[in-house]
């Protein structure tokens, strides 16, 4: 009865207080029930737990074999501390390392467990496995306070750890200036070298302890090289260090004439730091490349051992899934499956190749870091506009593993790789996969360094002053807005706009949208002649004949400023330009597709050229054209000595681009240029190349508004497909589960604009008219993409199994923008 009340008790005390209140007899066992009251210096609890137990409180545990009073003096716990001291715990046991609890609290700068061990004759002078001692470490993390107290304890002040450093070499180093007093007070050496002979002085040099230099130097510290010849003049120097050469001469005024020798020296290597990190930069990328080819080669003989082991009794047995899919579960089916060594073999490597990306996962967005800043140290050294050879031998280099980083990680680019923005040469290489990210994502980033270096501002009609307005005529609105912008200061712009009209009080974003507004439309004016209306009637191209308005070229650099300011503060114009001028804007090559915007019939006649062998024809084409200059018919070669190259079969494809170009590019070169010149001042040709046209279109102009089942009303079906069909059913399922961008997207996809005309989808403009939105019926194949005419506004739709299909099918071709894909 009377055991049966004391297990009642006892269990009751448990339930009260949470925890267990008798510790088990395994030491190891108990010592972890301790450890976590302990470092969390519940004392009560661990005394309680104490009283009845015949643990040792000097049990050493863990790899590192600490006691638990190494865990009290390690994290602060005082009472915890002295309790265990007052049950018997050894204030000088040794860890592995040879660590003392007094050299953990010396470590962290835990003053009461000090001086707490200090009172149980902890001994000061004990040295860790690497010759450390409690006075190393207070140096080490300039604890002053501590040291005062610790030094008087002391035997040796200059006790040198395994490379002969004391107290006084570490603090020097570190740059702990009061740390370096108090050791200098108790008598340490101030000359004292290490086993280099490496006096404090040269320590505080080699890593530009100005403040450090010259306590020692007023202390009456000599000026000594070590046994290499290196002096503390020369780390100075090589470092970068001016201000501690200062303190040097100013104290050994004889070595002025040294360092004048030394800077005509052509091989002085300033700095030396930095290489040394951008060497550790190139060894760890090289690291990491040689892992991502040994696991390649790992996974391929993976596959060859798997297929080694399928024997013929598994021939009809359900296939091995794929390693990029199957992961744990084929890994344990091979460990359970066969005793054969060499799965546990392919258990291994698999498990290796997790490692390193795991190390990728780990590193790569410091180590994109570091490429960043050694690009920008980089680029100090070159004029300014150009970009280094060596950085970009650096970036070609390790591309793959670059490339494997971004792969990853894309958000890499957008956070460190800011140098693609300005390395043309280099961006080419990543400009693949900077376009595969979201649109959202690269607009942030769009913004992020167009704003870059910018006052912030929170209204883009705030001037800086009464002088910066501008002041426009409504009646004149596009001469005089093109005249107070012309004189305005392009800085000021880009930082906030503001418009007031002649003779109106009004000011305000109300008034900046109005402006813009209006502008939009007085750009294309025809009373101006800067652009004409495109064959589809809702888009406009540069007038290769703008010339009659002599201002012209004036007037192209202000509409490209105004677009410019537009996009630089997120306002849109109540514009659409064809998809060749977004081209142009972009840098984008123009191809034959884009003439049907001006040229519907003739568009359709290079197409036929590319469809048809020509050979027998009899055309008769050569290299040139004739154009129509001021009433007078010239003829134009293509190329040099284009007149008498005749067009073949093998030369067709040239003869047409040539030709595109001559229509969409060289025949408005002067409008481009002058319109890039006033656009460029606001917007980088740098920034502008993340964006495709179609993505261009939507920044100015912003996403129209689509209507489906209009849509859907005035849409055709041709070569088999009808309206009942299933295919189609599921294909206007997937346009109504689109988001607004990816409806828009597809119609500039079979109709080469993203706008629908005024009155709605039944007034679509083709190659010949009117042309309704039409979806044409194309044979299966596995991964065939839905392609495109524009001409005539067809969407070319494979006939899909499935609906996840189709979507999956149709979203790659939108999102890879180009007719040029069919398989994916």
């Amino acid at each position: 009865m009377e055991r049966a009340m004391e297990q009642l008790n006892r269990l009751t005390r448990s339930l009260r207080r949470a925890r267990t209140v008798e510790l088990p007899d395994d030491n190891e066992t108990a010592v972890y029930t301790l450890m976590p009251m302990v470092m969390a210096d519940q004392h009560r609890s661990v005394s309680e737990l104490l009283s009845n137990s015949k643990f040792d409180v000097n049990y050493a545990f863990g790899r590192v074999k600490r006691s638990l009073l190494h865990i009290a003096a390690n994290c602060g716990s005082v009472e915890c501390l002295v309790l265990l001291l007052k049950k018997g715990a050894n204030p000088n046991y040794q860890d592995i390392s040879g660590c003392t609890p007094l050299h953990l609290a010396a470590r962290n700068g835990q003053k009461k467990c000090m001086s707490k061990l200090l009172e149980y004759s902890a001994d000061v002078n004990i040295c860790n496995n690497e010759g450390l001692t409690a006075i190393h470490w207070l140096a080490v993390n300039g604890r002053t306070e501590l040291l005062h107290d610790l030094v008087q304890h002391v035997s040796n002040v200059d006790v040198e750890d395994a490379m002969g450093q004391t107290a006084l070499h570490v603090a020097c180093q570190n740059g702990h200036k009061t740390t370096v007093q108090c050791l200098l007070d108790s008598g340490a050496d101030i000359n004292r070298p290490n086993v280099s002979g490496a006096t404090p002085l040269y320590f505080a040099c080699s890593h530009g302890q100005r403040d450090t230099a010259q306590i020692l130097l007023m202390r009456g510290a000599k000026y000594l090289p070590d046994k290499n010849g290196i002096t503390p003049l020369d780390l100075c120097v090589q470092g970068g260090y001016g201000e501690t050469c200062e303190v040097l001469i100013q104290y050994h005024p004889r070595l002025f004439q040294t360092i004048i020798q030394m800077t005509q020296n052509e091989d002085l290597r300033e700095n030396m730091p930095l290489e040394l990190l951008w060497h550790s930069l190139d060894e760890w990328l090289v690291l990491i490349a040689t892992e991502l080819m040994k696991n390649k080669r790992d996974s391929a003989n993976i596959t060859s051992i798997l297929l080694k082991q399928k024997g013929p009794d598994h021939q009809d047995a359900t296939p091995t899934p794929s390693f990029a899919t199957a992961g744990t579960e084929s890994t344990k089916e091979l460990s359970t499956d066969t005793g054969d060594s060499k799965t546990y073999e392919v258990a291994g490597k698999q498990e290796a190749c997790a490692d390193c990306q795991d190390v990728i996962s780990m590193t790569a967005n410091r180590l994109s870091a570091v490429i960043q800043a050694f690009y920008m140290c980089c680029s100090c050294q070159m004029p300014q506009g150009m970009t280094s050879p060596r950085f970009i031998e650096f970036v070609c280099k390790h591309d793959d593993v670059l490339k494997c980083f971004v792969n990853r990680n894309p958000k890499i680019i957008f956070d460190h790789f800011h140098f693609l923005l300005e390395c043309p040469e280099l961006m080419s290489r990543f400009m693949h996969i900077i376009k595969a990210q979201p649109f959202k994502d690269r607009c942030e980033w769009f913004y992020e360094h167009l704003h870059s270096g910018q006052p912030d501002s929170d209204m883009v009609h705030r001037p800086v002053n009464e002088n910066d307005i501008l002041l426009v005529h409504r009646d004149s609105i596009f001469r005089s807005s093109c005249e107070v912008v012309s004189k305005a200061n392009c800085a000021k712009l880009k930082q906030g706009i503001a418009v007031r009209f002649h003779g109106e009080e009004g000011m305000g974003q109300g008034v900046v949208r109005e402006w813009f507004d209006i502008l939009s439309s007085e750009i294309v004016n025809p009373d101006y002649a800067l652009f004409t209306q495109s064959a589809d009637g809702t888009t406009f191209q540069p007038n290769s004949n703008s010339s009659v308005n002599p201002d012209h070229l004036n007037y192209f650099r202000f509409a490209g400023q105004i677009l410019g300011l537009a996009l630089n503060h997120r306002q849109l114009v109540n514009i659409y330009f064809t998809r060749s001028f977004y081209k142009h804007i972009l840098g984008i090559p123009v191809n034959y597709q884009d003439v049907a915007s001006i040229d519907p019939e003739y568009a359709k006649n290079l197409q036929w050229i590319l469809d048809n062998d020509i050979s027998d024809l009899g055309l008769e084409l050569t290299f040139s054209v004739e154009t129509d200059v001021f009433g007078a018919m010239e003829e134009v070669p293509l190329k040099p000595g284009g007149a008498s190259i005749l067009v073949t079969q093998e030369n067709k494809a040239e003869y047409v681009q040539l030709v595109t170009e001559l229509r969409m590019t060289r025949a408005i070169q002067p409008q481009i240029n002058a319109f890039l010149q006033g656009f460029h001042m606001f917007i980088p040709p740098s920034l502008i190349q993340l964006f495709d046209e179609y993505e261009l279109e939507l920044l100015l102009s912003g996403m129209p508004e689509i209507d489906v089942n209009d849509w859907l009303k005035n849409t055709e079906y041709t070569s088999g497909y009808e309206r009942g069909d299933q295919v189609i059913q599921w294909f206007w399922d997937v346009v109504e589960e689109l988001t607004q961008e990816e409806r828009v997207l597809l119609l500039q996809f079979v109709t080469g604009s993203s706008r629908v005309p005024h009155g709605g989808f039944a007034h679509i403009m083709g190659g010949s008219g009117l042309q309704n939105f039409t979806i044409a019926a194309v044979p299966y194949t596995a991964n065939l993409l839905p392609t495109s005419s524009t001409c005539i506004n067809m969407l070319k739709l494979p006939e899909y199994p499935s609906k996840e299909i189709l979507k999956d099918r149709l979203l790659v071709a939108l999102h890879c923008g180009s007719y040029g894909y069919t398989m994916a």
